[in-house]
């Protein structure tokens, strides 16, 4: 395996992005040779030049404070809010597993430890025209374990297990679980934690508030060689 994690969640806006800065940062203050590293995102704003930015890494670099060029960050940068597969058919450029492999090859021969944010949810659709990819073989080209982001509110026990169960049945390595958004003052938030604890046997790694701007994982959990 190579030396990093793949954040995936159980849907879009679950906090993935923000999860992954929190990762970033964290290592990156740690004097740890971090890198940030995500397929295809979609939704992105141009500048005032008129170039398409990659709105999920700018977030990450502006926020962790990393060096590592926008550049390296992204091959595939769509404008239209929907996910790649359709944003690809609609501007073109669909995703190419080869340039993926390329880009993320150079980033993992870069960088120490990389933190490679998945598009959507864990049966998100890549690309599908002629060809199909789907986040899964994404995840599969990376040979990273996972980390499975979730929020705490209601709903979340369902989002969570289903996604777990899916990944198991693909020989997918989960790390453990990170929430997100939550609340320590809600029982059923409380609730929601133990039962997905239960249901999965997957650890919380994190229990991360709105706002926060510090993950609670330390340096040797990253770093020992996964």
């Amino acid at each position: 395996m190579n030396n990093g994690v793949f954040i995936t969640g159980t849907g879009t806006d679950v906090g993935k992005t923000y999860i992954s800065a929190l990762i970033v940062k964290k290592l990156h203050e740690q004097g740890i040779n971090i890198g940030y590293f995500k397929s295809a995102m979609s939704g992105n704003i141009k500048d005032k030049n008129g170039k398409l930015m990659p709105g999920d890494a700018v977030f990450v670099k502006d926020f962790s404070n990393i060096a590592q060029p926008l550049a390296e960050m992204c091959p595939y940068v769509y404008e239209t809010a929907v996910s790649p597969h359709l944003a690809s058919q609609i501007e073109g450029n669909p995703v190419e597993l080869e340039r993926v492999s390329s880009a993320y090859g150079y980033v993992c021969g870069k960088y120490n430890f990389v933190v490679f944010e998945g598009s959507g949810g864990i049966i998100c659709p890549i690309r599908c025209d002629e060809e199909k990819i789907f986040l899964i073989d994404i995840i599969k080209l990376s040979k990273l374990p996972c980390i499975i982001v979730s929020d705490t509110a209601l709903g979340s026990i369902n989002r969570l297990v289903l996604t777990y169960e899916y990944m198991k049945l693909r020989d997918v390595p989960i790390i453990g679980i990170i929430f997100n958004n939550y609340n320590d003052k809600d029982i059923m938030e409380k609730d929601n934690i133990k039962m997905c604890e239960i249901l999965t046997g997957l650890p919380v790694l994190a229990k991360v508030k709105p706002e926060d701007k510090d993950i609670d994982i330390n340096k040797k959990f990253w770093m020992k060689g996964r």
